[in-house]
Order: structure tokens, then sequence, then C-alpha cells
């Protein structure tokens, strides 16, 4: 009985139609954005040869997220998170149907995905601040947001899993025109899933100042407090140096371990794998307490499986240092997410959200141009060493100022009723409802 409420508590936010809605439909859209992810890789290291192009299709891809992330995020607090949804979904199935139909064609050439992969970062820029902030609207209890985050990572991961390995054996067979046009077919799901929904009517919040002056405000607000800061710098510093390994794979799997497409498939796989188990890790937390030095940890398990895989020629120890690498990443990147999410005002949170996307999105084309760059030079093996000891390094000033930090944040934990000795009251109640509560 224990073990059966404990896994229905790790599911307690599914108990709100909107976001189980949201949840099938996502799910089946994002293995068909991972399987077209590594399509689209394979298909420019198989084209050019060049580590140069993959960390340039990468930055045409999430740079745009870096310039437009702040005012995406004002926008997410004017308008009807929705509605912009259901555009930037109609949106990108319509990049995913244009790339297919080149890459059938046999007419793509470099410019092609260059250009197409700015268009989805556009895209991406105003999509991610207002899913991101969509979400509170979808769970209906307040305290079950921390698990609709968990779980949103879990279905990312998930896809992560299923995605890449379906993507390898579909490129081996069929080449890569195929994953794309799947991806294309899977926005349909995502699509059908914001349309059922039964949401509140909306409406809209009159603001005084204008887009500029409303970024300035949720610009001092969150770089005004050092906890707020501070997750959003750890958020960029593992993009920054962390997330480039994702565009160095390619290279690992065909030049170092001497296999194919189904060879990244199944290091992406892995990755997928780790990233499941470190998100369902977080969601069966009923507390956010303690998830600062959760990311302490996990923030340099991270890096040490990077250093690690950076020097393995075997495909099954880089198979398992990639699981490293997943549950890593991910861990840290919900931890920042679940806590920004819990400390933030929720007049702010479009605001507040946009520069945490804009951490995670627009920091990580910069590294990767820097990480391509530095690999033409020196080789893939000891950049992504060199990537894996910056993270490493990266997290310690968090490790030196936590103890402050967290007390800064006691008043706000007091207030939402989430302190430690709170905590546990409300943990036994969600215990005991734990079929109806999930969150």
């Amino acid at each position: 009985m224990a073990t059966a409420a404990k896994l229905s508590g790790m599911f307690r936010a599914l108990s709100s139609r909107n976001y189980r809605l949201f949840f099938v439909g996502q799910g089946i859209s994002l293995i068909g954005t991972w399987m077209q992810q590594i399509a689209l890789s394979w298909l420019v290291y198989r084209l050019t040869d060049s580590v140069f192009l993959l960390g340039a299709v990468t930055f045409s891809s999430q740079i745009p997220s870096f310039i437009l992330g702040p005012f995406a995020g004002v926008l997410a607090d004017k308008f009807n998170r929705h509605k912009v949804l259901l555009v930037t979904q109609t949106l990108s199935m319509v990049q995913a149907s244009t790339l297919a139909a080149l890459v059938l064609t046999q007419t793509i050439e470099i410019w092609h995905i260059l250009a197409l992969s700015a268009f989805l970062g556009i895209i991406n820029g105003f999509d991610i601040s207002s899913r991101q902030s969509f979400v509170v609207e979808m769970v209906e209890r307040r305290e079950d947001l921390g698990n609709a985050i968990a779980l949103n990572s879990s279905l990312f991961n998930m896809a992560r899993l299923v995605g890449p390995t379906i993507a390898g054996l579909l490129i081996a067979a069929v080449g890569e025109g195929m994953c794309i046009l799947i991806n294309a077919v899977s926005y349909i799901a995502v699509l059908a899933s914001l349309l059922l929904m039964r949401l509140k009517p909306f409406e809209r919040v009159q603001h005084e100042h204008k887009v500029w002056k409303s970024l300035q405000e949720g610009f001092r607000y969150a770089f005004g407090f050092a906890p707020i800061r501070s997750l959003i710098i750890v958020v960029a510093l593992l993009s920054l140096f962390g997330m480039p390994f994702t565009v160095l794979l390619p290279v690992f799997a065909r030049d170092i371990l001497h296999g194919g497409a189904n060879t990244l498939g199944y290091l992406m796989g892995a990755s997928g794998l780790g990233a499941l188990c470190g998100a369902l890790f977080l969601a069966q937390r009923k507390s956010v307490v303690g998830l600062g030095k959760v990311l302490l940890g996990t923030m340099t398990i991270f890096g040490v499986a990077l250093i690690l895989f950076s020097f393995s020629k075997m495909l099954l120890l880089s198979l398992a240092l990639m699981l490293f690498t997943g549950f890593g990443m991910i861990v840290t990147m919900a931890s920042c997410n679940t806590l920004l999410q819990t400390l933030v005002d929720d007049d702010k949170r479009g605001r507040v959200m946009s520069f945490y996307s804009t951490a995670f999105m627009g920091m990580a084309p910069i590294g990767s141009m820097l990480a391509s760059s530095v690999a033409e030079q020196i080789g893939v093996g000891y950049t992504l060493a060199g990537c894996g000891f910056l993270c490493v390094l990266s997290i310690i000033p968090f490790a030196i100022y936590r103890p402050k930090l967290r007390r800064m944040v006691q008043p706000i934990y007091q207030r939402l009723g989430i302190l430690p000795e709170i905590a546990t009251g409300l943990q036994t109640a969600t215990d005991l409802t734990a079929a109806q509560e999930k969150r």
C-alpha cells in the first residue's frame, strides 16, 4: 500500500484535466522533436564533415532565444498564453514540414538548414516562456506545481530516450527525411490537446508600463534578489559549458566509437534514460527544501561524467557515462526551474521564466560555437574534457554562498508553508490522499 501510494504521489499533477491533456499531447510531439534533432545532426555531419557547421546549426537554432527571450517573457505576462502556444506550435509544424519536404526531395542544402533552424529558434523564443508560465494555469493545485515541473522533465526525457533510438534505426533504414516528417505529423497531437482544454476566461492584466519598462522591472526583480539571480547564473553556466556535448556527439559516434546513426541514437538514448531517472527522482520529492544541496551534487556528477566520457573509446563505457550526464544535467536544470517557480511572484512569472529560458536556450549556442571552434583545433576529446572541468568549477561559488541564500529564501518558504516542519504535515496529508492528489 505504501509503495502504491508513493507511486501514485509521483503522478499527482495528472489529476488536473488540462495538464493531463497537455502531458499526452506534448509527449507524442516531443518524441518527434528528438527524432528530428538526431536526424538533423546526422544529416549536417554527413553532408559537411564539419564540426564547426554542427555548432553553427545549433547556434542558428538557439541564438534567437537569447535575443528574444526577455521580450517574449513580457508578452507571456501580457497575453493569453494558451493562444500564444497554439500559434507557436502551428508554426513549428510548418517549419518541420518544409524541412521534411526538402530532405525527402533531396534538394536540401546547408543554407536551408541554417535558415529553417533560425526560424524555429524565433518560434521557440516565444514558445518556451509561454509554455513554462502556462504550467501554473494547467495545474489546479498550487502545491502540485513542483511535481508538474518534474513530470515535464520526465516526459521530455522519456521522449529523449525513445526518439533518438527510433531515429537511429530509421536513418539507417530509410534516411533522415522520414524522421523529420514524423516530427511534423506529431504536432497534431499537441495542438489537439491545447484545443481540448477547458480554461478559465482570459483576463488581460492592465500594465501601467510599456514593454521596455516591464522588461526593466522584471530584470530588477530577478537580478536584484540573490537567490533568483544565483539560480539563473547556474543554469547559464551549465548551458554554456555543458550543453555543447550534444553538438559533439555525432563526432564521437562516427569517428571515435566507429559507429553509425544508430550509435548516435544509443548515446542520446542513454543520456535520456539517465535524465528520465533524474526527473523521476525529483518527481517523488514533496518539497523544494534541500534542492539547493541536490543541484550542487548533480552539477558535479554531470561535469565529472563529461570528463570521463571524453576519454572513452568503448561503447558500453560511453553509454554508462551518458546515463550520468543525463541524470546530472536534468536534475540540475529541473531543480533550478522548480526553485524559481516557487520563489517568483505570479505577476512576474513570465518575465523571470524568460530569463531562465534565455539562460538555458540562449547560452547554449554560444557554448556550441565556442566548443566546435576549439574542437576543430585541438580535437573533440580535449574540448569536451575542458567543458566538464568548467562545469565543476562553475558550481563552487554557489556552494560557498548557499547558506546565505538559504537564509534569504526562508521567509518565502515560511509564507508558502513549505518550511521543513510545515512541509511534514503537508506531506502526510498528501500521502493519505495520494490517489486524488496527483501533483
